[in-house]
């Protein structure tokens, strides 16, 4: 490979890397002719697929791998033991070169419930018992065996691995065994516990295995408390490690289902240009192949059109038989062709949300590589959102935003900050001490600062903003509109960012009356806004903090004999604070105004030590 070539390809799998969702996943390795070399499983799929690049000291199979690596594939999946049961069936399915494969080629334990007159709880590795229903696999092996123990203590299904029948148990074939007298059956094999009663126990286990066991975790809370009022104790923990192992280590995995299914998953997430579509090859109940592409648009075609596409593409490439096709909605495709279904509940509707998961996290991550190497269209896709948003003529280029901060009344001062093209302009920030407002009065103290602001604006030909962003409701935007518009005659929208009982940001407001405007929290906009107001209420914080401790530091020097307005401006430049005057040495201060006045400074902060205010 030339070393122009192999810089591609780092930049390549770097922008991938750099991507990777900070989620739990299994990722995928391919050569340079499309085949899977290597399947692994993480907790974070960024952090350890990183690890093969930058960590230094790699082991002698990963200096070996990562050479060889052209392409890397990743699924998502909700929990560290999914990823676990995912990367078990991708590594049978694949058999990569560098992945260690088990000889007897084991896999995770499944508990099976027989389909028998009389049925048991078996675990087992391999699902061939006919017609029984599985459970699992688990790949937290003692998770597996809580549940049954928990299911063996409350239900009592029998142990025994002989074959009954019918028939037997009516004419008494069968003989009490010690785990009766162990009570740890109930022998329905001999009637004295009646096969209605045990088919009821058995279809409890049934719902404890489901993960349908709030039911049976209310009766053993309260049989533990039960027991705990009569001074039980020891009947109460033994209950009480019950009903820990039922809340604390059930499991049900969402990539492999309790269900034999054969089946093809689809899922669509699509903007203006391009349509993402994540496509899930179960086999056995089991994720086998996971794969999501793209289809840029051309001509305006639907997503159903687009996903009618992309269901055949997929099929013909990983030539699936399966008869099924899962999807989000209806897709027009020969009846023949195959069997769509739409579900709305159940382990296929699970496998459509992990699909849907996939495919956003994937939609996610190539908007955020798309924006790293370009960050002036992320600025003017956010702009356009702004803009369609708040129904603005034109591009919102230029944003103000506004606030106060003041003690009281005391040390009022506002702050302006500027956004240019959603970047802060910092050398146009700018501070304002109120100059008309007596106390406390946010309302007029706006006015006058927004009056000010845009008078010398237009005196001097400035540039004006295509936005105002007060920081608060109705009542900051509507003293910022009686000047901007009433006063001046300016036509600028002005939006408002209230905060909510506990101080944060709850909502954009716009429009006179002000409505609210629908944005999620969660989105990378509103998140935008939110920094743009932290930054001015940052701004303005840290200008009234400024002016306070001069303010204090100077009421301070004047009461000090031999400090004239020279010395009192370079203490103030030089310290900025009194707590940093009085922190400072003798021989600071001497070298700074001179050794006698120095001293006599020094002196006369330390004269009193219990004396901390001025």
């Amino acid at each position: 490979m030339k070393q122009a070539e192999r810089t591609d390809l780092q930049v390549y799998l770097m922008g991938i890397v750099n991507n990777l969702p900070e989620t739990p996943g299994c990722y995928q390795y391919l050569d340079d002719k499309g085949k899977v070399i290597y399947v692994g499983k993480a907790k974070n799929l960024r952090r350890r697929v990183s690890s093969y690049f930058h960590n230094p000291k790699q082991t002698f199979k990963t200096q070996f791998l990562v050479p060889k690596i052209r392409d890397i594939r990743y699924v998502v999946v909700e929990t560290e033991a999914d990823a676990l049961l995912l990367e078990n069936k991708l590594i049978k399915n694949y058999k990569p070169h560098y992945n260690v494969l088990l000889k007897d080629d084991k896999t995770y334990p499944s508990i099976a419930l027989t389909k028998e007159y009389l049925p048991r709880l078996v675990t087992v590795r391999r699902r061939t018992l006919r017609g029984a229903q599985y459970f699992g696999p688990y790949s937290h092996v003692p998770t597996m065996y809580a549940l049954l123990d928990l299911c063996r203590t409350l239900y009592h299904p029998r142990p025994c691995r002989t074959l009954m029948t019918e028939e037997g148990v009516k004419e008494g074939k069968y003989k009490v065994c010690l785990r009766y007298h162990m009570k740890r059956c109930l022998a329905p094999c001999c009637g004295k516990q009646s096969r209605a009663d045990y088919l009821q126990a058995i279809e409890s286990c049934r719902e404890i295995l489901r993960g349908n066991t709030s039911a049976v975790s209310r009766r053993l809370r309260e049989q533990m408390n039960d027991l705990a009022e009569q001074m039980r104790f020891e009947e109460a923990e033994v209950i009480k490690h019950q009903y820990l192992a039922i809340e604390q280590y059930r499991a049900k995995s969402q990539v492999v289902s309790s269900v034999d299914y054969h089946i093809d998953v689809f899922n669509i997430e699509s903007d203006d240009k391009v349509a993402y579509i994540n496509y899930l090859h179960v086999v056995g109940g089991a994720i086998v192949q996971a794969f999501t592409f793209e289809y840029k648009k051309k001509l305006g075609e639907t997503d159903a059109e687009l996903l009618q596409m992309g269901i055949v593409e997929m099929r013909d490439r990983y030539a699936s038989d399966s008869k099924e096709v899962v999807v989000p909605f209806p897709v027009d495709l020969p009846e023949d062709y195959c069997v769509l279904t739409v579900p709305q509940k159940g382990d296929k509707k699970k496998l459509l949300d992990l699909s849907k998961l996939n495919v956003k996290q994937y939609q996610f991550d190539r908007l955020k590589q798309s924006d790293k190497l370009n960050p002036e269209q992320k600025a003017t896709r956010l702009m356009k959102e702004i803009q369609r948003d708040l129904g603005l003529e034109g591009l919102p280029l230029r944003i103000e935003l506004f606030d106060n901060s003041n003690l009281q009344g005391s040390d009022a001062v506002a702050a302006c900050v500027v956004f240019d093209r959603l970047r802060p302009a910092k050398k146009e920030y700018r501070t304002y001490n109120i100059k008309t407002v007596e106390g406390p009065d946010d309302y007029a103290s706006m006015k006058e600062v927004v009056r000010r602001r845009y008078s010398r604006l237009m005196e001097e030909g400035g540039t004006l903003p295509n936005l105002i962003i007060a920081d608060g409701g109705v009542g900051q935007m509507e003293v910022i509109r009686q000047v901007v518009e009433d006063e001046l005659g300016l036509h600028i929208p002005i939006a408002g960012l209230a905060k909510d009982g506990r101080h944060r940001t709850h909502e954009l407001l716009f429009g006179f009356p002000p409505e609210v405007v629908g944005m999620k929290p969660e989105s990378e906009l509103f998140k935008l806004l939110t920094h743009m107001q932290d930054e001015v209420h940052r701004f303005a914080i840290r200008f009234h903090r400024k002016k306070r401790s001069q303010r204090q530091i100077k009421s301070a020097l004047d009461e000090l004999p031999g400090v004239g307005p020279a010395t009192k401006t370079l203490l103030l430049r030089t310290f900025g604070s009194l707590k940093r005057l009085r922190e400072a040495e003798s021989a600071q201060l001497e070298q700074l105004i001179g050794p006698k006045r120095g001293r006599t400074l020094y002196e006369n902060l330390h004269a009193d030590k219990h004396d901390k205010q001025v």
